[in-house]
């Protein structure tokens, strides 16, 4: 006869124990970082004011090393110091921009392609009102689900990622309080 598997569910228990106490009980390594850190799920909105861009839903990467913003009909200036490119918000806007050039580096894609990229710094604001100096390289992202991708570089010593959520910050709403011109859905 043969036995169906067993599935288990991991229901997590309150701790009346505080963290770094029940590292050290159990063995295990634990490093007191002094500074809490929000939650943040795999997926957030996100609006970058300085660009005039907002809404954006964008994925949350601790695996990339840099952020990344989905550009198209990308011109340099002839001395390469800034960049006009045109992106998509939320609902579907074409919008133009322009910045300057902080960098231009090779960047390896997930597939494992290295191409040379245009990077720029702005201002970026979470829907819960987190905002941030922020830098993004620019790529065609038209394939992907997410505009934006914000990486580990950018997520380091702020965020907690909790894979299973998203938008734990707030909405659409949320952001239209702290970035104006973000129309509500």
């Amino acid at each position: 006869m043969k036995r169906s598997p067993r599935t288990f569910k991991a229901v997590p228990e309150q701790m009346e124990v505080p963290s770094g106490e029940l590292a050290r009980e159990l063995g295990l390594p634990w490093k007191q970082t002094g500074m809490p850190r929000l939650l943040i799920g795999r997926r957030e909105w996100v609006g970058l004011p300085d660009l005039g861009i907002s809404p954006l839903n964008a994925k949350t990467d601790s695996g990339a090393r840099s952020s990344s913003l989905h550009a198209e009909d990308m011109v340099l200036s002839e001395d390469g110091a800034r960049v006009t490119f045109v992106t998509v918000n939320h609902y579907g806007d074409r919008i133009s921009c322009e910045a300057p050039v902080v960098a231009t580096k090779k960047v390896r894609s997930s597939s494992g392609t290295a191409k040379k990229r245009v990077f720029i710094e702005t201002k970026a604001v979470l829907a819960g009102g987190f905002t941030c100096a922020i830098r993004l390289s620019l790529a065609n992202r038209s394939v992907m689900r997410c505009p934006m991708l914000i990486g580990r570089r950018a997520l380091s010593g702020f965020f907690l990622i909790d894979p299973q959520s998203s938008h734990l910050l707030g909405g659409v709403r949320d952001l239209e309080h702290f970035v104006p011109g973000t129309r509500p859905s």
